[in-house]
């Protein structure tokens, strides 16, 4: 039988929330199915009512759930974190295609709708559009760890984030990626 539990992370972008899952048919220690902004777009999002509520540090936090916040705090801290927890988002084929190709985006680095949509389509040989590409980054579950705040539109506009165009800002400042000149303030914004 499978458990879900969810934990409060205070990151310095705003509360999140992380939920992790445990038991039959997944790695030892759980695997992550969601980390959201509260209160960003699709927050919580296929999370039932038998969700169990753990504290930090707590004998009833699964492993994987530790080493989540272990991976956010090396990553707000401005450091390029090493191999993510385990991983089980749920989403259809099509969706876990894109966030496959978005676990490929290097730290520091950005990736348009469309170069993810010619990756997917290589690799299945059927046609595949910016759009729907942008559908499915915009349902990834597991935000930051699921890099999803590395795609930008074909221009390099920052356009799309379920969070808010501010914190997809600032967490592409903090791994180092200069935004081009489309109105945005390369220093207006309050680093981490």
């Amino acid at each position: 039988m499978r458990r879900t539990i969810m934990l409060a992370y205070d990151s310095p972008l705003g509360p999140m929330t992380l939920a992790a899952e445990d038991g039959e048919g997944l790695p030892a220690g759980g695997a992550i199915i969601g980390v959201w902004f509260d209160g960003q777009r699709r927050d919580r999002a296929g999370l039932d009512g038998g969700t169990v509520i753990a504290e930090p540090g707590s004998d009833d936090e699964p492993v994987v759930l530790k080493r989540a916040r272990s991976w956010l705090d090396r990553y707000f801290a401005g450091e390029e974190p090493e191999q993510p927890p385990a991983l089980a988002a749920r989403g259809t084929d099509f969706q876990q295609r894109v966030w496959a190709q978005l676990r490929t985006i290097p730290y520091g680095s950005t990736r348009t709708y469309g170069q993810i949509a010619d990756a997917v389509e290589a690799q299945t040989g059927h046609r595949c559009s910016a759009r729907a590409v942008g559908g499915a980054v915009g349902r990834n579950p597991i935000s930051i760890i699921v890099p999803c705040h590395r795609v930008v539109g074909a221009d390099g506009s920052l356009t799309g984030y379920a969070a808010g165009t501010d914190r997809k800002t600032r967490l592409l400042r903090l791994e180092g990626v200069r935004l081009p000149d489309l109105g945005v303030d390369q220093d207006g914004l309050p680093g981490l």
